[in-house]
C-alpha cells in the first residue's frame, strides 16, 4: 500500500485569480479541500513540498493528511493543475475522505518474471496496452502497484483484467468487458521474416500451378 503523506496547509483568506498571484509569487500553491458532506475549504500549500511529493510518483493514489489550524483532514489528490509551460504546480483539489471510504484511483502496474516468459526469452515484446488500472478499492488499502507475473506467456498471449488477481477490497472500474492490459508480440525484425516467408511461399504455389 502507497505511505501517507502529511502537508501542512494554511487556510486561504482570499479568493480570485489576484490573491492565487500573489501566493504563488510567495512559493505557495492554492489548493481546495471538498466532500465529505462539508463545505469546500480554500488552502494553500508551500510549493518546494508539494513538488517534492509529487516526485515521489505515488502522489495521485496516496492518501494526504493535511495539517490545518491544529487539526488533521484526511484527504485523497484529485486533480493538479500545472503552468502549461514551466510546469509548475498552480492548484490541488483534495477530497476529503469519511471513514471507511471507498475511493476510485488509478494505479501503476509492474510486470514481473519477465525472464521465466519463453515468448520474451526469444525475443518477444512487451506491448503494455494499459500502464495503470482505474480501480475502486478503501481509501486505507491503495495498493501502490499491481504486480502482473508474465511466466509461461508466449508470442502471440494477451494478459487480461480477468488474470490479474487484484488486491483485497480493490476491484476494476471497467466491469462490462475483460480488457487487454498487455500482449506480448513478435519484434519487427521476425515479423518482417514472417512475412518474406510467407510471400515467397505464395510465390512458389503460384509458379508451380503454371
Amino acid at each position: 500500500m502507497s505511505d501517507a503523506l502529511t502537508l501542512l496547509a494554511e487556510a486561504r483568506e482570499r479568493a480570485g485569480k489576484g490573491a492565487s498571484r500573489v501566493l504563488r509569487r510567495e512559493g505557495r500553491v492554492p489548493a481546495v479541500i471538498y466532500g465529505g458532506k462539508e463545505e469546500p475549504q480554500a488552502i494553500h500549500v508551500e510549493e518546494r513540498e508539494l513538488v517534492r511529493q509529487l516526485n515521489t510518483g505515488h502522489f495521485s493514489n496516496s492518501i494526504v493528511m493535511i495539517e490545518l489550524g491544529g487539526k488533521i483532514v484526511r484527504t485523497l489528490p484529485k486533480d493538479v493543475a500545472f503552468h502549461p509551460v514551466n510546469d509548475r504546480p498552480l492548484h490541488v483539489d483534495f477530497l476529503r475522505l469519511a471513514k471507511d471510504a471507498k475511493v476510485e484511483v488509478q494505479v501503476p502496474v509492474v510486470f514481473t518474471n519477465e525472464e521465466a516468459s519463453p515468448g520474451l526469452k526469444r525475443g518477444g515484446v512487451l506491448n503494455i496496452v494499459r500502464h495503470e488500472l482505474d480501480l475502486i478499492c478503501d481509501a486505507d488499502r491503495i495498493p501502490a502497484e499491481i504486480e502482473i507475473d508474465v511466466t509461461g506467456k508466449e508470442v502471440g498471449d494477451s494478459i487480461h483484467i480477468s488474470h490479474v488477481a487484484l488486491p483485497a477490497g480493490a476491484e476494476s472500474t471497467i466491469t462490462d468487458r475483460d480488457f487487454t492490459i498487455a500482449t506480448i508480440v513478435a519484434p519487427s525484425a521476425l515479423k518482417r521474416a514472417d512475412a518474406e516467408a510467407g510471400a515467397e511461399g505464395e510465390e512458389a504455389e503460384g509458379g508451380s500451378e503454371g
